[in-house]
């Protein structure tokens, strides 16, 4: 989570894909089978990088075919051009239980980023990366059927990028302070007042994000639970960080939104970041383990009290 923070906070960009990176490492800890680890390991050692990506273009899928080989690309895949090493998962039919592959790329091959126009996150490299005819060997198969979406691996691990957007909330809080500081305008009490609330904002993010951490890696609690919480993590982070960015731009004003001020790119890529898929079901799914859990508020989340 320190790590994941740190690298946040340098780029948001290069976080989401140290991110996936990080993803598949655990993924194929957990999946994969010892000789699996032993290589794949190693060839993250000799530099190469990591990624998951899961997201098909709709209503179609990434195939694996009776001929071994695959069929279709994978969209908004981040590090596209520059993961060597990409975790993809494939299916039978669109809406099916996926399979994971661990898939050998060369760099700069199968890559388009023609089409990622986002407001932020320019830097990422997202695009689409084309897997037609790749030849797959059985030892590039990681896991079983829907291993994938297995709980709290699947949701549980959200606690990472909401450590990358952590580090991304402190730059942005950085960079608001500094202003006010570099152009004497921190003795106004309505700037002031403004940064104590952004200060709040940011450490319950840190609070929510090294204890979901915890959380998935005590591993003490049932799935359900765990998922919850991280859940709720996610979402507070996602608070704070759009009431950090709200409270920067009101202080620094129209500054704030010159290319030449540090703000202009932090905060396009936060905003761009903080928008993780069905914050709606994160949220009413906690919910519903919550009021079932029965028990105290005091032990939701620490197994007494039920």
């Amino acid at each position: 989570a320190e790590v994941l923070r740190l690298v946040g906070y340098g780029s948001l960009a290069l976080g989401r894909i140290y991110e996936g990176h990080v993803n598949a490492l655990q993924l194929i800890a957990r999946y994969g089978t010892p000789a699996q680890r032993a290589r794949l390991f190693a060839e993250a050692r000799a530099g190469h990088l990591f990624g998951v990506w899961n997201t098909d273009p709709p209503g179609d899928c990434l195939k694996l075919g009776d001929d071994r080989r695959l069929h279709g690309v994978k969209t908004f895949a981040s590090g596209a051009g520059f993961v060597t090493r990409a975790l993809v998962t494939v299916k039978r039919e669109p809406g099916s239980s996926p399979l994971m592959l661990v898939v050998r790329l060369e760099p700069g091959c199968r890559a388009d980023l023609g089409g990622w126009r986002a407001h932020g996150m320019r830097a990422s490299a997202t695009g689409t990366v084309d897997f037609e005819g790749i030849a797959v060997t059985g030892d590039e198969i990681l896991g079983g059927w829907d291993d994938y979406h297995r709980q709290p691996v699947f949701s549980g691990g959200a606690w990472r990028f909401a450590a990358v957007q952590l580090g991304g909330i402190e730059a942005v809080f950085d960079a608001w302070r500094s202003h006010l500081a570099g152009t004497g305008r921190g003795g106004d009490p309505h700037q002031l007042a403004r940064l104590g609330e952004g200060a709040i904002a940011l450490e319950g993010a840190r609070s929510w994000v090294e204890r979901a951490a915890r959380t998935v890696f005590d591993d003490a609690l049932p799935p359900e639970r765990i998922v919850a919480f991280v859940n709720l993590a996610r979402l507070a982070v996602e608070r704070a960080g759009l009431d950090v960015l709200r409270l920067a731009q009101r202080s620094v004003g129209l500054q704030g939104f010159l290319r030449e001020h540090p703000l202009e790119r932090l905060s396009r890529d936060l905003a761009t970041y903080l928008r993780q898929p069905a914050p709606d079901r994160a949220l009413t799914t906690a919910a519903e383990e919550i009021l079932k859990a029965g028990g105290q508020a005091w032990g939701l989340w620490t197994g007494d009290g039920r």
